[in-house]
């Protein structure tokens, strides 16, 4: 297939061997030039247009419910666009910007107990997180320092294992279950959406406190985002299923480092619950891109707005 003037077999050998280096403990990826040709290059191609558009750094979010396949789709743009239009990408998570165990454990003892738990908006650091895409969109470049989290000590690891980039971006993805979210009307806490929170969040101070953290630091956060992709998942129960298959994946590959066990996993994603499913029912309005996914983890249809 010719895609323009890119090189197509350069990018196909490189993705080929990317998709084999994911295949642990997974099932194997299906249609692989198929799912190429119809959904990554067309989106890599949106994103070198809208780059050409200024030749300014361009933010693009990528959200979807965890154990969509951000972190692998990521990667696979990150190929096409170095290969295929000589553009250079930077990589991170909203996740890497987590509030240190030692914040959390403040929040949890000032506002209420829940904010221990890593995730929901509220637990990132986010004058970190607003200060770094600032300055990957400045116009005169300084190197900068992009944090990691460990989430097998549950904390944010050592400086000495941050990202440096050293070198101006073209594009930067910026990747996270809730990056592009937007906030819920108060009528909407009221009910309890599952047993986490009618047994620990009775008062409605946890969902409360996380709805404001959206409305006043985290939309101007998104709002320096270009161009959002949504992975849109069949339904909640699915985030269940395949964040477990993560964690399947982390026993093997964190070499005893400390990981969840099924019903510890369980209990986890009642704290994603809310804002997934509203993120489910509302984001596809928002978003520039959709793409939807299918209940056996396959890229189904893609929807340019």
């Amino acid at each position: 297939m010719q895609f323009g003037n890119l090189n197509y077999q350069k990018i196909k050998k490189k993705y080929l061997k990317f998709l084999k280096s994911q295949e642990i403990m997974s099932e194997p990826f299906r249609n692989k030039l198929g799912q190429l040709q119809k959904f990554y290059l067309p989106i890599s191609k949106m994103i070198n247009e809208e780059y050409l558009k200024s030749k300014r750094v361009k933010v693009i979010g990528l959200t979807g419910g965890q154990g969509s396949g951000k972190s692998t789709i990521s990667n696979i743009i990150k190929i096409i666009l170095k290969e295929g239009f000589n553009l250079e990408t930077v990589i991170f998570s909203i996740d890497d910007f987590y509030k240190t165990r030692k914040e959390r454990k403040l929040m949890a003892k000032n506002i209420s107990p829940l904010f221990l738990i890593r995730g929901v908006p509220g637990t990132h650091d986010t004058r970190m997180l607003h200060s770094c895409i600032k300055n990957l969109k400045k116009k005169k470049f300084n190197k900068i320092m992009i944090p990691k989290f460990d989430k097998s000590i549950d904390d944010r690891s050592s400086k000495n294992k941050w990202i440096k980039v050293n070198k101006k971006p073209n594009v930067v993805i910026f990747e996270g279950w809730c990056v592009g979210v937007t906030p819920q009307k108060k009528k909407d806490l009221i009910v309890p959406i599952n047993k986490l929170e009618k047994e620990k969040d009775k008062k409605r101070i946890w969902r409360s406190r996380v709805n404001k953290e959206l409305i006043e630091k985290y939309q101007k956060i998104f709002n320096l985002i270009d161009k959002l992709i949504f992975l849109k998942v069949p339904s909640f129960k699915y985030v269940f299923k395949w964040r477990l298959l993560q964690e399947k994946k982390l026993r093997i590959t964190s070499k005893g480092k400390k990981t969840m066990s099924d019903e510890e996993v369980k209990n986890f994603i009642m704290f994603y619950e809310r804002l997934t499913k509203h993120m489910l029912n509302n984001l596809f309005r928002k978003a520039d891109t959709i793409i939807n996914i299918d209940k056996k983890h396959r890229l189904k249809s893609i929807k340019f707005n």
